[in-house]
């Protein structure tokens, strides 16, 4: 519709009433931002639960067989992943927090 108004009026010599069609041009919305809390409160509430779930059958499934030093060795890694996971998440929170202390 506005490019009908706009080619008309340059079409009929009013340059002007050119002008004024892109005037009526609405202007594009601001553009946002990834909503990096809703994915962080995703993946904790959603994705983490699952995939302790799916350990925790490992777990039992290689402790029935009788490994449990498996089970143990593969606990205690899952427990320092999830250590390391806690802790980016700790510095993602402080790193933002210092930003806005430096750029305030």
């Amino acid at each position: 519709m506005i490019v009908t108004e706009l080619v008309q009026a340059v079409w009929s010599g009013h340059p002007l009433a050119a002008v004024d069609a892109l005037a009526l041009v609405p202007a594009a919305p601001e553009p946002k931002g990834i909503n990096t809390e809703g994915v962080v409160t995703f993946f904790a509430s959603k994705i983490a639960p699952i995939l302790l779930a799916v350990l925790g059958v490992i777990f039992i499934g290689r402790a029935g067989r009788g490994e449990i030093s498996k089970v143990l060795t593969s606990s205690a890694i899952a427990i320092v992943g999830l250590a390391f996971i806690a802790g980016a998440a700790t510095l993602f929170f402080v790193g933002e927090y210092l930003i806005g202390l430096i750029f305030e």
